[in-house]
């Protein structure tokens, strides 16, 4: 979740990451990862290929990598840092499986709907209502919001300029492309339920959901890096759902602080229902509704 002012992806994070199945591949993970070949490996993937593993957790590291160690077929974190030197399609398919761009429309419906009432009250309070997605991934995320302001009589979805943020330049081109499919993992159609109707917001095509110009003309896409950019100013709203289960500790609070930095006075916040506040944010948030993770600025 992750995810749009993003770490290397990052965006909206949806469940369960994909685990890679080449042939001969094993369930578990070849090794613990505290081993010097892990760690040449993540140094080699940090100076040659400029990703900031730092930033991310071990435990996460170690399972993005192993899913392609499994679906090339190697057996060893040396033999792939071979394969990495010599293969710069695998380079490019490890730092895309790096970026955190699982995602989905309306990831725990319950607290979509308890964003409804401060989409409304910011829409009846203000002419311009600025929300921003960071990090989008692929743009469900901020297409969620615009069809739930769509979809929701209390909310003026006229008064909304909705902004998605990632790192990943290939992954905002399929967001702005706003089309999906339905897989063996991913039921498109069940995850616009909560919608009164998706038909006036997607088209279907068999397998195939296109988002409407409608909702499309609500958003916009710009590259940014939540970690490492600069605030992006004068926002009602931010949603940075489910991006921090991912990251270090360390690197938690600059998030925040760039977040914090984005926010109008008495903005909003929303983050992942897994998710918690740094302790040393905490005295910049107070909670409206605690169990979905929404907090005002103070």
């Amino acid at each position: 979740m992750c995810g749009p002012g993003a770490v290397w992806g990052p965006g909206a994070v949806c469940g369960a990451e994909p685990i890679g199945t080449g042939a001969g591949a094993s369930s578990e993970p070849m090794s613990h990862p505290d081993t010097p070949a892990f760690w040449n490996l993540v140094d080699f993937i940090g100076e040659e290929m400029d990703f900031e593993a730092d930033f991310y957790n071990d435990a996460y590291l170690d399972r993005r990598i192993n899913a392609r160690i499994r679906r090339v077929d190697v057996d060893e974190y040396g033999q792939y840092r071979r394969l990495l030197e010599r293969d710069p399609e695998e380079r490019e398919a490890l730092l895309d499986s790096l970026s955190i761009n699982v995602t989905g429309f309306f990831r725990n419906p319950d607290a979509w709907e308890a964003l409804v009432p401060v989409l409304a009250d910011l829409t009846a309070e203000r002419r311009r209502v600025r929300v921003w997605s960071a990090p989008c991934a692929d743009g469900r995320e901020p297409y969620s919001l615009a069809m739930l302001a769509l979809d929701s009589p209390a909310v003026d979805e006229e008064s909304l300029d909705i902004l998605g943020t990632d790192i990943n330049d290939d992954i905002l081109e399929a967001a702005r492309r706003g089309v999906y499919e339905t897989s063996k993992t991913t039921d498109i159609e069940s995850e616009l339920g909560p919608l009164s109707s998706y038909r006036p917001y997607v088209q279907r095509d068999g397998d195939t959901f296109e988002v409407r110009d409608t909702v499309r003309d609500m958003v916009s896409f710009e590259q940014h890096d939540l970690i490492r950019g600069d605030p992006i100013r004068n926002f009602d709203l931010v949603i940075c759902r489910n991006l921090l289960i991912y990251i270090d500790t360390e690197y938690k609070v600059p998030i925040f602080r760039t977040i914090r930095g984005s926010l109008r006075e008495s903005g909003f916040l929303m983050i992942g229902m897994t998710e918690t506040l740094p302790a040393a944010c905490r005295d910049e948030f107070e909670p409206i509704t605690k169990h979905y993770r929404i907090y005002r600025s103070v």
